[in-house]
């Protein structure tokens, strides 16, 4: 869901500045007293705003995020910091404000879940990232860091951008992997345009970034694409390390239907489905 590009903001308090709001109704008093549950999303977007700009109170602008993105935190959260700095008032300081407050709020939301996912095959990749990735507006190029058991240690963000466009350096997608030790990583990235048929800059970067990994002796297991379309996998169709397409890909996997071909016969990560 994508955030609407303009409008009148919302009536009422929003409007005021918090000067202006009896000090037991503003939202940093409210906080104190009742706790941070008890507040509105708005609110705590005033909060972290700080303060208004170019005639905008901080509780305007917290309201007219939200009014924006149609009260999701998902769509506000699946956008660019250049949308927010669209907003009168907002300006690249107070928009990564936001979009940190959000993933640190994502990466307590992953540790509350409980144990680390493990990536079995890419039927667990699009189970782990797939509802964040289908929906984006633009391509995003991750990597899953496993540790020795094949669970998720961390998704780590390395490109936004077509990736025939945005260069794509080994040292930005292993960089995290070195310093958590890493046993191996996957590659996930989407395509907006809802058909995960893998594409030859898809299969060139792949192949450059496997043999970065080669050195580094860290394997990429996988690379997988993600699109409202499902999900296609290279080490399932023999791509990896290929530059490019031998056959048709075919067949993808849909949201949501059996997970079947995502595991060698052995049971081991689908990197063994490559090397056969």
């Amino acid at each position: 869901m994508a955030c609407e590009s303009k409008g009148a903001g919302e009536p009422g308090a929003g409007r005021l500045a918090i000067r202006e709001i009896p000090v037991a109704e503003r939202p940093r008093e409210r906080l104190r007293q009742l706790g941070a549950r008890q507040l509105g999303t708005a609110e705590l977007l005033a909060l972290l705003i700080g303060s208004g700009g170019s005639g905008h109170s901080a509780m305007a602008l917290g309201f007219e995020i939200m009014r924006r993105c149609r009260g999701s935190l998902r769509a506000l959260g699946s956008r660019p910091v250049a949308e927010l700095t669209a907003i009168p008032g907002i300006g690249p300081a107070r928009a990564t404000v936001v979009h940190a407050a959000l993933e640190l709020a994502r990466r307590w939301a992953e540790e509350a879940a409980g144990p680390r996912p493990s990536i079995r095959g890419p039927a667990d990749v699009a189970a782990a990232v797939g509802p964040r990735l289908a929906d984006l507006a633009a391509e995003e190029l991750h990597v899953l860091i496993l540790d020795s058991q094949h669970r998720m240690a961390r998704d780590v963000t390395v490109t936004r951008g077509l990736l025939n466009s945005s260069p794509v350096h080994a040292r930005e997608v292993f960089r995290e992997a070195i310093a958590e030790s890493a046993a191996a990583v996957v590659l996930v990235h989407n395509h907006p345009s809802g058909d995960p048929t893998p594409s030859a800059d898809d299969l060139r970067v792949t192949a450059d970034l496997m043999a970065a990994g080669r050195v580094l002796d860290i394997p990429v297991f996988d690379h997988v694409i993600i699109a409202r379309g499902g999900h296609v996998s290279l080490a399932e169709h023999r791509l990896l390390g290929a530059r490019e397409p031998g056959r048709h890909v075919g067949g993808a996997q849909r949201p949501g239907a059996p997970a079947g071909g995502g595991r060698s016969d052995a049971g081991r990560p689908a990197r063994s489905a490559a090397r056969a």
